[in-house]
């Protein structure tokens, strides 16, 4: 699979400068990691979820979970586990290439029951997702996704989600951090990435942003992101990929946008039109969040409808200017250091701060591609949402 695989070849050369590459499930963490991009959660309840999931890989999305909390009653769990091993033996007898798949669980014996129930449809499981997850939950989840994964004989990743209430208030922030820090650390082979669970935040002290406010604008919520990506998230070695919070609207009705899109309105001058069209339609508030993620650290993020994979995807990609100022910075001849002017000439580019940026920037480059000079948002979430 790779992003914006599910376009022509001919409109990706159109679009890229550098293409995005190939990964598949037995990729290197380093790469998935970057790759995970619009995480798509689906709840484990749906009837026809094997159809969903190859309608979802077909149409751009190359990771999904697939929910076994939150998002179903507790009396549903049953009823939801054996509708998972039966999807998942209707994926494998199929034979169709699907995205990155993760179940969220609820406890840990849930991990061992279902890698044993799942039998030689395990193979299209990436691994699962850990809710809640402090040092003293982790750590019984970790030790149940090891045992699974020698059992079943196939590499298995956790993806934790830092949502607990010990690691919103203050008193116990630190502690909390530093446990979860501790737990990840020792099992970081078997961590895929660090996802946020904004919503669960806000439901602490009754909180819900209103659609034109990011993450960042709830203050109590942007200190924890801070916080995190100040424990977990640097850029030294010893820190992971952390993910971006939920976008919870979606009143944009993606076959009503489409057809605005259809009509290549950049190809007419008319980019400025499109962008306004966007800003109508509700989709202001997550492009300024997903803006927002990657400047304070974050990379990919939870989607919970499909009309926003696209605007995640395209607003991942790097930009001409970008990979041209980190492969500046990267040059074995400025290993020593000192500041050059861009190939841009509006900014100046200091070797030896701003490589680490210049690191992140290349493999992100790698997974999600580089857009030609004179492509930007608007033709790449035009490209994204075709069918």
């Amino acid at each position: 699979m790779r992003h914006f695989g599910h376009i022509a070849p001919a409109a990706r050369e159109r679009l890229f400068f550098q293409e995005p590459c190939e990964f598949g499930p037995d990729s290197s963490a380093h790469v998935l990691s970057a790759a995970l991009g619009a995480t798509l959660y689906s709840p484990a309840t749906r009837p026809r979820l094997a159809d969903d999931v190859i309608k979802q890989a077909g149409r751009g999305v190359v990771s999904m979970v697939l929910c076994l909390e939150d998002s179903i009653d507790d009396s549903e769990v049953a009823g939801a586990e054996e509708n998972l091993v039966r999807q998942f033996a209707d994926l494998d007898a199929r034979g169709a290439e699907v995205p990155l798949l993760f179940i969220r669980v609820r406890e840990p014996g849930q991990i061992a029951d279902l890698v044993h129930r799942l039998g030689a449809a395990v193979r299209m499981l990436s691994g699962f997702v850990l809710p809640k997850f402090t040092e003293e939950r982790g750590v019984p989840f970790m030790e149940a996704l090891t045992k699974a994964e020698k059992a079943c004989g196939r590499r298995l990743f956790a993806m934790p989600v830092l949502e607990s209430p010990e690691l919103l208030y203050l008193e116990s922030r630190g502690e909390t951090l530093r446990g979860i820090a501790r737990t990840v650390d020792k099992y970081r082979e078997r961590v895929l990435a660090l996802r946020l669970g904004v919503t669960d935040f806000c439901s602490a002290y009754g909180l819900r942003r209103a659609p034109d406010m990011t993450a960042y604008d709830v203050q109590i919520v942007g200190a924890v992101i801070a916080d995190v990506v100040n424990v977990l998230g640097r850029a030294d070695g010893t820190g992971f990929t952390i993910t971006g919070p939920v976008w919870e609207y979606f009143r944009l009705q993606e076959r009503m946008f489409k057809p605005q899109l259809r009509r290549s309105p950049f190809l007419e001058g008319r980019a400025e039109e499109l962008r306004t069209a966007l800003i109508e339609h509700d989709l202001d508030g997550l492009l300024r969040e997903i803006d927002l993620d990657r400047a304070n650290g974050l990379l990919g993020k939870t989607c919970i409808h499909p009309s926003h994979v696209a605007p995640v995807h395209a607003l991942s990609v790097v930009s001409h200017e970008e990979f041209s100022d980190a492969e500046d910075i990267l040059r074995p001849e400025r290993g020593g250091g000192g500041v050059m002017r861009s190939a841009y000439t509006n900014k100046m580019n200091e070797v030896k701060p701003h490589r680490a940026w210049a690191e992140r920037t290349l493999l992100r480059a790698e997974v999600f591609g580089v857009a030609r000079q004179d492509v930007g948002f608007v033709e790449l979430l035009a490209a994204g949402l075709a069918e």
